[in-house]
């Protein structure tokens, strides 16, 4: 994508006024035709909630359509107009000019606003068409976030303040030994703290469970050399950013602490040491019965919300291989779920069993203890620097750039069926400037791949959740030898201290950590609340038949139950959503 020249900023805004104003007509009119009339024929319509009170991508102008048939009966559109940072030209490789704005709109019930990609097409009559829109849901009417100019009056004398409304964390989270909340999260990761800081500034009573004795305790009891993968300015949490002082690149222990102090300064209710031991739901009464034991709990404490919130990681249980002859291996054998690190492993035989991320950061971390690492890799990765590559991704995310909130927006404008397409040109560049780390890898035995359809290490993780790596520096050690790779195989057997592979060699291993990811999230469901609901909630994550991941974010089959997940670049616009589709069923709006 590269900046274009051809259109001025008084000439690009007229376009996109033109273009909104001819769709406000056509709403006005109530002819959906006319207004999917203004998309190219394979252009994208993404709801974030605004139009549809749900996470919808419609394609097509038939699908557009009957989309704004269904809206037209129900909402009313109004008040169309650019917004925000002036509009942009791009000329984008295999597809052309584009023009791109925002815009703001208003239903009958909520404030909103939208992202507008009009692609320059060879329609005579209109030139400029639809390329992708996302309409999002910012404010319900009448019951907006308390944050900014909204923000709580302090309770001191003389300033008008309510007693009780502005409370510690300590102080919320006592409340809900005699009170009862309107919304359990399970999970004070980034997922669990995000949507309960969002919940608390609509003020919807809410209380997160945690098992780890401390919150931040799911990262900070991970290996020690772990670091994130992408930069601190992609990965802001709402209301509270990380500090301007801090690393690009955010090691474990530092997000760990972060997400402790989060809590605390925002108040919000926690029970560590706490977890759920079963759960049903009352469909007449519309609330959970839940079993809460633990010492936030007070050992025992029965619970009734009207939402479960489920939120305990990008993905679930560990997958615990089955390995044969695990049983009579001699040495240390554990997940990397288990795997700790950093300790003196200095002569250690390790075989890393994986070629994901897990397994590539076990095995560096082995390998600078001193350890002698074996990374077995049964199929191809996909494999990406840190910085040239993995940084493209959030190219719009930058340390002097628009708002995070705009950044967002822009992101999730692309519906993940065209992000599939645009990231084949991504993935492509992307090994153009990783040539020499990839042949590297090549020569080292080490199989590579870039996706089934070339889209690279995004889509595998929306599709997948595994299969990629981004570099931090296992790829190097690698190369150079001093991690081994065993690749194409499996083993086929263990006795004593020897692995038996399936092409026949042998070899000898003190520790084995298997890698080889985890099972779907709908396992941590039935596992907290049994087979009924998780079979009625299905699969989690990968993509649904409109290209929007599953059950992530939005309501599920089972009625008050929700699951909100993924990295924090995830967790911050779509923590939003999910709280403002509590917020309406809690005010009545649940229709919406």
């Amino acid at each position: 994508m590269t900046l274009a020249q051809s259109l001025t900023t008084e000439q690009a805004r007229a376009i996109a006024g033109q273009w909104l104003a001819d769709f406000q007509g056509a709403i006005d009119a109530g002819d959906p035709a006319a207004a999917a009339a203004l998309f190219l024929p394979d252009g994208y319509l993404r709801d974030l909630l605004a139009l549809t009170g749900d996470l919808r991508t419609f394609s097509g102008r038939e699908a557009i359509t009957e989309a704004l048939k269904d809206v037209l009966t129900s909402r009313t559109i109004s008040t169309l107009t650019q917004s925000g940072q002036p509009p942009e030209v791009f000329e984008r490789r295999r597809f052309g000019q584009t023009v791109e704005v925002f815009f703001a709109f208003d239903t009958d019930i909520a404030a909103c606003r939208g992202h507008l990609r009009l692609l320059r097409s060879d329609n005579a009559v209109r030139p400029w068409q639809a390329w992708t829109v996302a309409t999002s849901l910012e404010d319900l009417k009448g019951y907006p976030e308390r944050v900014g100019a909204r923000r709580p009056v302090a309770a001191d004398q003389g300033h008008g303040g309510v007693p009780g409304l502005v409370l510690t964390a300590a102080e919320r989270a006592a409340r809900y030994r005699t009170e009862e909340p309107e919304v359990v999260v399970i999970g004070a990761g980034q997922a669990g703290l995000t949507v309960a800081a969002r919940l608390d500034a609509l003020d919807v009573p809410t209380l997160v469970l945690e098992r780890e004795p401390h919150v931040g305790d799911n990262w900070r009891n991970r290996y020690q050399s772990l670091v994130l993968h992408n930069q601190v300015w992609a990965n802001h949490l709402p209301y509270l950013p990380f500090p301007a002082s801090w690393p690009t690149y955010l090691a474990k222990d530092q997000l760990a602490d972060w997400l402790e102090h989060y809590h605390d300064i925002l108040g919000i209710a926690v029970w560590t040491s706490t977890s759920v031991q079963s759960g049903s739901y009352d469909s007449g009464a519309r609330r959970w019965n839940l079993t809460i034991g633990g010492a936030g709990a007070g050992e025992k404490r029965e619970l009734h919300p009207h939402h479960v919130v489920l939120a305990t990681g990008v993905f679930g249980i560990p997958n615990h291989t089955v390995i044969p002859g695990s049983d009579q291996f001699s040495g240390t054998f554990l997940h990397a779920a288990d795997y700790r690190g950093g300790s003196d492993v200095t002569g250690t035989r390790a075989l890393v069993i994986g070629s994901g991320s897990s397994a590539h950061d076990v095995a560096q971390d082995l390998a600078a203890g001193g350890a002698e690492v074996t990374l077995l890799q049964r199929s191809s990765t996909c494999v990406v620097s840190v910085d040239p590559g993995a940084a493209r991704a959030y190219s719009i995310y930058r340390e002097d750039g628009a708002p995070v909130e705009d950044c967002d927006l822009v992101t999730n404008a692309f519906p993940f069926p065209l992000l599939a397409d645009l990231h084949r040109d991504m993935t492509a560049k992307i090994a153009e400037l990783d040539a020499d780390l990839l042949r590297g890898l090549q020569a080292a035995g080490f199989a590579i791949d870039f996706g089934d359809d070339g889209s690279g290490f995004l889509m595998k993780y929306h599709r997948t959740g595994g299969g990629y790596y981004i570099n931090t520096g296992a790829s190097e050690l690698i190369v150079d030898g001093t991690i081994k790779v065993k690749q194409g195989v499996e083993v086929a057997g263990i006795s004593g201290d020897t692995v038996r592979y399936t092409d026949g060699t042998t070899a000898r291993f003190d520790l084995i950590v298997v890698a080889t990811g985890y099972q779907n999230m709908s396992e941590t469901v039935r596992r907290i609340l049994g087979d009924e609901i998780a079979n009625r909630v299905g699969p989690i994550w990968g993509l649904d038949e409109e290209g929007e991941p599953r059950v992530m974010w939005k309501r599920t089959a089972q009625p008050g139950f929700w699951v909100c997940g993924g990295s924090l670049q995830q967790c911050r616009p779509y923590s939003k959503y999910l709280a403002l589709q509590l917020k309406a069923d809690q005010v009545g709006l649940t229709g919406a």
